[in-house]
């Protein structure tokens, strides 16, 4: 079988273990990722990346030239790429750049052109409603009449493909999993002592960015609540809301309480995650219904969630979004923006070892069973066997 997926995200080179580990996962298979040859990733300080060709054997990455160097939906590539698939003649193609791109619709052209009678599949993230007018409405719906199936990041996006019309085959799966050879249970007691944090404090901890749809202010507002408990809030990362908490803190009297990181290597990310008592998310759901597109946000997966998880460190969730999907049983949910309840589940884990024990180690076992690279690239390699049977 001959699989060549498209996108920009796989220009850096950590994303692609997924792919790797689908290249090896039968001696048959070649894996072929198509990327854009330059592409400038969000900001305006961000330098402008140059891809590079790599061959190792299965597994290949080529660089094809592009329209749009910042735009996902907007990307395209040159006439190189109806070069690059007739050589290939892949058996399954998957752009990952959602429903209205013109980048998955030049594929499925070209696939036409060619005569390759592959299977035309995407890749989406997007899970808010919206409606689309012509002329986009032209490109989604050409886009699904001719797709075989659809790999979707989340439930919430799989309901809205079906609203829009698609019928064909579909399956929910993270675009990226969790590397379980780096973030795995460590003993970080000399990174405690380094950052000065005393035994016996119980450390909350949160990664990402610190923005208000993160949900931070009311985590702030449940943590205040927890009385003359010893705790700590570890926050690492870096966003607007950093001078808000500082602010916060020191107006109640809760300065000390608080210990920011700035972003660290991601091979370091594991030490600081095994370092908490529990991970929260808390995010928020901010979008607003309008009539051509939805503005505003929710969680999309919660990447964290399955780091945390693989550390062996129980972990808290709002249910926005996919959150309450990605946790399941092996961790506590509660309703979004809820201080109350959240601080009802910081309790449970500070006077329950032993449920914090119970919830740490059913979530190793799920991020092990679910969300490793591996098991992603198996459960993408059976839907796309599932693909080729109907041809």
């Amino acid at each position: 079988m001959r699989i060549l997926v498209a996108s920009h995200t796989y220009i850096v080179d950590l994303n692609r273990e997924k792919l790797r580990e689908l290249a090896r996962l039968e001696p048959n298979l070649e894996v072929m990722v198509v990327v854009p040859k330059r592409w400038k990733p969000g900001g305006v300080q961000k330098k402008l990346v140059e891809s590079q060709p790599i061959n190792e054997g299965n597994f290949r990455v080529v660089p094809v030239s592009n329209f749009s160097k910042n735009q996902q939906g907007l990307l395209t590539f040159g006439l190189d790429l109806f070069g690059v698939l007739k050589e290939f003649k892949p058996d399954i193609i998957q752009v990952e750049q959602g429903a209205k791109s013109l980048g998955y619709a030049q594929f499925i052209t070209y696939n036409r052109l060619l005569n390759l009678n592959a299977k035309n599949v995407f890749f989406t993230w997007w899970n808010l409603p919206y409606e689309v007018k012509f002329p986009l409405s032209v490109l989604e719906r050409y886009n699904l009449n001719h797709t075989d199936g659809v790999v979707v990041g989340n439930q919430d996006g799989a309901a809205i493909l079906r609203d829009h019309g698609y019928k064909g085959a579909m399956t929910v799966l993270p675009q990226l999993g969790v590397d379980e050879q780096l973030f795995c249970p460590q003993n970080v007691l000399d990174l405690r002592e380094e950052l000065g944090i005393p035994p016996q404090e119980f450390v909350v901890g949160f990664v990402g960015r610190f923005v208000e749809e993160k949900g931070l202010m009311t985590l702030a507002k449940a943590l205040q609540g927890l009385g003359d408990r010893p705790w700590r809030w570890l926050l690492l990362g870096r966003g607007p809301l950093r001078e808000p908490l500082e602010t916060w803190a020191k107006e109640q009297g809760l300065a000390d309480k608080l210990t920011f990181v700035e972003s660290v290597p991601h091979d370091q990310v594991s030490r600081y995650i095994n370092l908490l008592d529990t991970l929260l998310l808390p995010s928020e759901t901010t979008y607003r219904f309008k009539t051509l597109s939805s503005v505003g946000w929710k969680e999309q997966f919660g990447h964290v969630l399955i780091e945390a998880m693989a550390c062996r460190v129980p972990v808290i969730g709002s249910d926005s979004g996919e959150i309450p999907h990605v946790i399941g049983e092996s961790g506590l949910v509660f309703p979004e923006g809820d201080a109350d309840r959240l601080r009802d589940c910081l309790l449970k884990l500070m006077e329950n070892p032993e449920l914090a024990g119970e919830l740490a180690q059913r979530g190793y076992h799920r991020a092990l069973a679910e969300y490793t690279n591996r098991a992603i690239a198996q459960k993408q390699l059976g839907f796309y066997q599932e693909l080729l049977a109907h041809r």
